[in-house]
């Protein structure tokens, strides 16, 4: 499984649980990957979730639709806790999963949310 399709498990896993909090994950069946950017967005959610915050113009995160906040906390994740992942590839894989699940705007909206947290 590439990191392309673990970095999509893993936004499909985080918005499950979003939308059904008592709904158990299946991580054992997930790889390395997955597994890391699920459990890491859930082990520093509240960072992550200030730092998504504090880069927002007009908006609160209650107001972000869960797919758009789904990606930005794997993207923020990625940005602010790994090291061995190019800013731009988290960046454009973040828009790419907007493009695909998001709306129209999506893309958009991630793109310009992310582009200022790595301005920092």
């Amino acid at each position: 499984m590439s990191r392309s399709e673990a970095r999509e498990k893993a936004f499909k896993l985080l918005f499950q649980k979003e939308m059904n909090e008592e709904q158990k994950m299946q991580l054992e069946q997930s790889n390395k990957y997955t597994r890391e950017i699920v459990q890491g967005v859930i082990e520093h959610s509240q960072d992550i979730d200030q730092i998504i915050t504090d880069h927002l113009e007009n908006w609160t995160l209650n107001r972000i639709a869960l797919v758009e906040k789904a990606i930005l906390r794997i993207a923020t994740y990625e940005i602010t806790y790994l090291d061995d992942i190019p800013l731009g590839v988290s960046i454009n894989e973040a828009v790419e999963l907007a493009h695909k699940y998001g709306d129209e705007k999506s893309g958009q909206f991630v793109n310009g949310v992310l582009s200022k947290i790595t301005k920092k």
